[in-house]
């Protein structure tokens, strides 16, 4: 159970030998105070927000059981301001009263899924967090909390531990929760589904990238489970999945504490993640490993101070020797190709300079949008400093088949190449052993719509487009070169650039941020920094398309920002020079 001493704030020394499940011996370092200082701070800062609003009645579950967990660090907590504040007794009634009569009697929740085993597996993980902080703190104030707390904790144990699961990191999640569960309520089902769970391998590649490829799942959900039951069940061997993540985690940073997600199969391939999630990862596997690049991002991601950095004062208390001073810091890489085969994207960094190559899609396979496949046709991303440029994006004009996305990526001694054909067929008449007098044949796809034609028995003519893409690293930049051969058609190309900054040298073609490059060179500046893009190759007008499956439900895939097109026709080539100073 927790050391009372460290939450009463008192201590000068930790003992790390928690962070190595089955040491034989623990090693005693001396605590990092300006850690404790920030997350204090931050957790100090959250506070106030909770009173403000724990009242919401529109809260999930997993909502109101971190509430519950902000409070609750500041209670226990002996360095922080509200250490034993008895007004924070009578909101934590009201917030675990939530968690008590929210619970249906198989012991799950609703949290948009319906008795859901995962999403119970979210909130209980906090709720036993809640549980063994106050039992740690040993207050008679909290008495009534800890004991509605353990009767969750217990009534939710046996489903979770029989219970099923959606995604891959769902196992990893319901499996911390049972080792938490086990751990304070010891029961011999919970230890069992975790195995099992185990059993079937974690879903890592060798270069240390999990299935969903997703910064959100990996740093929010499958890092931390699985250090978790690592310390809980005595697991060592799955802190190495973790710290492989991690350190494609470094390749993956941008020089502003983003990580891309250019490749990933979950929500955020669309959307922005701060590597502020990794806090106490990347602070573990650097105790861990005494590896000093990671020592630098936990630094980093200390002094930057932005996002819920006092989330993790609980897993702080939880587990003190989190809070050993790091091993000395070593410059994370800066200047480096690096090739992830499993995603088919590369990631280059020239100091402030970074960029992303990617053909990986699974669209390319599997024609179809859904979270847990990677759809995004985003092939290339710049950044020089604060000049960012989100996107590069390609759509022909050809039979609605949207944008282009790569089946896979070459890479040779200096270039990277993406390339991708799309056929279409004109179907021809049926031969006459397949065709029926009553005209009812059966309902099948064409590639892009369904139909009762019965297209499978169909004989066909095709028209087809061949794109190939080809991204070299010059001195000052990239070029990208498009060769496109086939039917003729017209194409566009977006460049989609971060809002903040400043266009130069194109057309504006209305007031909601579109703007054509027709000939020379443009340029996007924030700052001191600056990209540079062309030549223009005409003024000719082409929409982008996403295709079919976007535009037949009113969906699109115009990005966020500053978006620039150039234009063309196909056969031929046009070679885009992208420039930073």
């Amino acid at each position: 159970m927790l050391r009372r001493t460290f939450l009463t704030g008192s201590l000068t020394t930790v003992a790390v030998g928690a962070l190595h499940p089955g040491a034989a011996h623990a090693e005693v370092a001396a605590v990092d105070d300006d850690f404790l200082a920030v997350l204090t701070k931050a957790n100090q800062a959250q506070i106030p927000l909770v009173l403000a609003n724990y009242l919401n009645a529109g809260d999930s579950v997993r909502t109101v059981a971190r509430k519950a967990r902000r409070l609750v660090s500041g209670y226990v907590w002996g360095r922080s301001s509200y250490h034993h504040d008895p007004g924070l007794l009578e909101p934590l009634e009201w917030l675990v009263d939530q968690l008590v009569v929210r619970q249906h009697s198989d012991g799950l929740y609703d949290v948009g899924n319906l008795h859901s085993p995962p999403d119970s597996a979210f909130a209980i993980q906090d709720v036993c967090m809640l549980y063994a902080l106050l039992d740690a703190d040993g207050q008679s104030a909290s008495a009534a909390l800890r004991e509605r707390l353990a009767s969750v904790v217990k009534k939710a144990g046996p489903a979770l531990a029989s219970g099923g699961v959606h995604t891959p990191n769902h196992r990893w999640e319901v499996s911390a929760a049972l080792a938490r569960a086990h751990h304070l309520f010891p029961d011999r089902r919970y230890a069992a589904r975790i195995d099992d769970w185990l059993d079937e391998g974690i879903d890592a590649t060798p270069d240390g990238i999990y299935s969903e490829r997703s910064s959100t799942y990996a740093a929010e959900v499958t890092n931390p489970c699985l250090l978790t039951i690592a310390w809980l069940r005595n697991k060592p061997g799955l802190l190495e999945y973790v710290r492989r993540n991690l350190d494609v985690t470094l390749y993956l940073l941008e020089p502003n504490g983003e990580v891309d997600t250019t490749a990933s199969r979950r929500q955020d391939q669309k959307g922005i993640r701060e590597v502020w999630w990794y806090l106490t990862q990347f602070r573990e596997l650097a105790l861990h490993s005494r590896d000093g690049r990671f020592a630098t991002v936990a630094k980093g991601i200390e002094a930057r101070g932005t996002g819920e950095l006092g989330d993790f004062l609980a897993e702080v208390l939880e587990r003190p020797s989190l809070a050993a001073k790091l091993p000395v810091s070593v410059p994370a890489p800066a200047d480096f190709v690096r090739h992830y085969p499993s995603q088919a994207s590369v990631r280059v960094r020239r100091g402030a300079r970074t960029a992303t190559v990617f053909g990986g899609t699974d669209f390319w396979d599997l024609p179809v949008i859904s979270s847990g496949l990677s759809t995004n046709p985003t092939f290339f991303k710049l950044r020089n400093g604060a000049a960012i440029l989100d996107s590069v994006r390609l759509s022909p004009q050809f039979f609605s088949t949207g944008h282009f996305r790569s089946a896979g990526l070459r890479v040779t001694d200096k270039t990277f190449r993406l390339a991708s054909e799309v056929k279409v067929p004109y179907h021809l008449p049926l031969p006459k052993r397949h065709r029926r007098a009553d005209g009812q044949y059966a309902l099948t796809p064409d590639g892009r719509f369904y139909a009762s034609m019965d297209f499978g028995h169909r004989p066909k003519q095709y028209r087809s487009l061949r794109t190939s893409i080809t991204v070299a690293e010059v001195s000052d930049g990239f070029d990208l070169t498009f060769d496109f051969a086939g039917d003729a058609t017209a194409y566009a190309i977006e460049l989609c650039f971060r809002p903040g900054g400043t266009l130069a040298g194109v057309d504006a073609l209305d007031a909601v941020g579109n703007y054509q490059l027709g000939a020379g060179t443009g340029s996007y500046t924030v700052g001191s920094d600056r990209i540079s893009f062309g030549p223009g190759n005409g003024t000719a007008r082409v929409a982008m398309d996403p295709g079919e499956r976007y535009t037949y439900l009113g969906g699109n895939l115009t990005p966020d920002g500053l978006r620039v097109y150039l234009t063309g026709r196909t056969p031929g080539r046009q070679v885009l020079q992208l420039r930073v100073s």
